[in-house]
């Protein structure tokens, strides 16, 4: 495998492939993420989430009425909810989880999901395999997109390199598949970065209709990306100052693009999805639901817009935009290395980053910084380097990419040298402003994301991962472009290709288990759990397992106590049992799902008062199976 990979980047490196060939791979790279996403679909249960996800995407359609599931926008629950619509399903309309007569409990969404997929005479597994087919079509048309967008701004070679980096992600391939926000908000992110850049070069009717539609659209896959409302008007202001243009003229295209966003795009789909819902039920459902909310002004501004006709969809999607920021700063009751808090830790993501993404990939991160700092201060020529796109006919001017170009020349300390730090700093901006922009979005969304309490998986930063991919590949390619000598490229090229293979084969040893993998230094898959649970390893995925297990070793009666989405009578039938965790040791077959299991193990962290040490009786027992790596068996006597 090393030999091969090595080939490939030397094929990468040194020559330019027909663009033929060169898209055959990358279909080729797509169909393999694809297939090996779907054939783990048919394995695994709905994990926590995906449930309200399904019932509230296909209540939206039917029924045209957002009383379940606000927190999230409607785009990726309608996607999954299509395939439904042909199924003849039946919806339990007179459940008491539907008319909730009582006001508006969170828990009402899953109690619904529930009755709908489980006892409804409908089959789950029928749908979940449907619903998340819609899903694996994002996944792939994000990638598709990734790889032309890569190629059309910087290159085949970069192209195909992040492509690859994308195909293998254990990340990418584990949500992909998932009926949850994160992949689609990934691929607004991306598409919006395009069109916004497209508009800022180009700033006619057209450029701008298209900014505003896309930008509309990303606003309707997941709420955190009204981080995007910041992070494009940065670049505009900067695009404008350092182009000498009109800034209010730029500020002034920019609202114009928000606005036609909002009042074409999330207005009607909004207004759609609210059409069926009645208004006093709306009224007291924002009521209920903000009761608490610190947010003041905003909170009194929704509960207005909900009790006004024609406003009623931009308060209901304001209201779901609050719950998520009140959610994002409250947080969530979370295990994280050994302890439990109510609320998050600073280093929570940048951990998870460390430990969940392959170690091939760490160790290209720092080949391509270390060797793009020192190639790009020797480099002078670096300054003023030609795109891509303008040299895509003449492949001896092939474009090229500093990352620290804003440094060559600079003999004495910069801050002897401001002037021209500065000065080089504007240069270096205005000749790379797409690998700028890249970097505005990546320092906003982590800058963000560790201040936040929501501590609950590395999913919440996957819409980081694909600018990552292009700016490692930039620094991997562009460094290799500057090496000279025969030996020294065809070693790099060698040692590249064993941490592409590595990287490749990390993948592949995850399968199918993608949801809980962990890399090297974190023990692997097996011991991920000690790090941090939930989305990140146990959410709910092998309760179909569980129950092949049980049939395969005939097992009467297990008590279980299950994370997921799954439903225990449905699978279990009369063998399952549930148990109080909090009442003490048990006797018997006992399975446990990871999350709860940690939770109840865990060292509060000074300041929780909720429930901990409930399951600390059981260190003195070892598994005797454990059902993927998210379930474990325990036989007491």
């Amino acid at each position: 495998m090393v030999f091969w990979f090595s080939k490939l980047i030397k094929i990468m490196i040194n020559k330019i492939m027909p663009s033929r060939l060169l898209n055959i791979i990358a279909g080729f790279l797509l169909a393999i993420m694809f297939f090996t996403a779907l054939s783990t679909i048919p394995k695994e249960s709905f994990t926590f989430d995906e449930t309200a996800h399904v019932a509230a995407g296909y209540s939206y359609l039917t029924q045209r009425d957002y009383r379940l599931n606000p927190e999230h926008p409607p785009l990726v629950k309608d996607l999954a909810a299509l395939p439904l619509l042909f199924q003849n399903l039946n919806f339990p309309k007179q459940d008491p989880s539907w008319v909730q007569k009582e006001p508006i409990r969170w828990w009402f969404q899953f109690d619904f999901a529930n009755k709908f997929l489980y006892h409804s005479g409908n089959n789950p597994d029928k749908i979940l395999f449907f619903a998340k087919l819609p899903m694996l079509f994002i996944l792939i048309f994000l990638g598709w997109f990734l790889f032309w967008w890569t190629k059309k701004e910087f290159g085949p070679k970069t192209a195909i390199f992040s492509l690859l980096l994308f195909t293998f992600s254990p990340e990418f391939i584990a949500h992909g598949k998932l009926i949850t926000t994160d992949v689609a908000a990934s691929l607004g992110v991306v598409l919006t970065t395009y069109f916004w850049l497209k508009f800022l070069r180009k700033p006619n009717a057209k450029s701008i209709i298209s900014a505003g539609l896309i930008f509309g659209l990303a606003m309707l896959l997941k709420f955190s990306l009204v981080l995007l409302v910041p992070f494009l008007g940065i670049i505009t202001i900067i695009y404008a100052l350092l182009k000498k243009e009109n800034v209010f003229k730029y500020a002034g295209f920019a609202i114009l693009a928000g606005l036609i966003g909002f009042i074409f795009i999330v207005y009607p789909v909004y207004q759609f999805h609210i059409s069926n819902y009645p208004i006093e039920k709306q009224i007291s459902d924002t009521v209920a639901t903000l009761e608490n909310s610190p947010m003041g002004p905003l909170k009194e501004l929704d509960i207005f817009m909900a009790k006004t006709p024609i406003l009623r969809p931009f308060g209901q999607y304001l209201l779901g935009l609050l719950m998520a920021t009140q959610r994002t700063a409250s947080g969530n009751t979370v295990y994280f290395l050994g302890m439990i808090k109510a609320g998050g830790w600073w280093y929570y993501f940048p951990v998870l980053y460390l430990l969940k993404v392959p170690l091939a990939f760490h160790i290209l991160t720092l080949i391509s910084l270390i060797l793009t700092l020192s190639f790009s201060r020797r480099d002078k020529s670096l300054l003023h380097p030609p795109s891509f796109r303008q040299q895509k006919a003449k492949v001896e001017k092939r474009a090229k990419f500093s990352l620290t170009s804003l440094h060559s020349g600079i003999r004495k300390p910069f801050w002897v040298n401001f002037d021209t730090l500065a000065k080089r700093a504007k240069e270096w901006i205005t000749n790379q402003f797409t690998v700028f922009a890249m970097m505005v979005f990546l320092l906003i969304y982590w800058i963000t994301s560790i201040s936040g309490n929501l501590n609950i998986g590395i999913r919440h930063i996957l819409p980081t991962f694909p600018f990552t991919y292009i700016l490692v590949s930039l620094g991997i390619v562009y460094s290799f472009e500057q090496i000279k000598k025969p030996a020294l490229k065809k070693a790099g090229a060698l040692f590249i290709g064993f941490l592409m293979a590595f990287y490749v084969a990390s993948s592949i040893k995850a399968y199918p288990f993608y949801l809980s993998y962990f890399n090297e230094l974190a023990g692997g898959e097996e011991n991920g759990y000690k790090v941090a649970v939930d989305s990140n390893y146990d959410w709910g995925q092998d309760l179909k397992r569980l129950a092949k297990w049980i049939k395969e070793n005939n097992i009467e009666k297990i008590k279980i106590d299950y994370f997921g989405g799954g439903d225990l009578p449905y699978y279990l039938g009369e063998k399952a049992e549930n148990f109080d965790r909090f009442s003490g040791p048990q006797k018997g077959w006992l399975a446990i799902s990871i999350t709860q299991l940690q939770g109840g193990k865990a060292k509060p962290v000074e300041g929780f008062d909720g429930p901990a040490g409930y399951y600390s009786w059981l260190d003195k027992y070892t598994p005797v199976a454990k059902i993927g790596y998210s379930i474990f068996i325990y036989y007491i006597k």
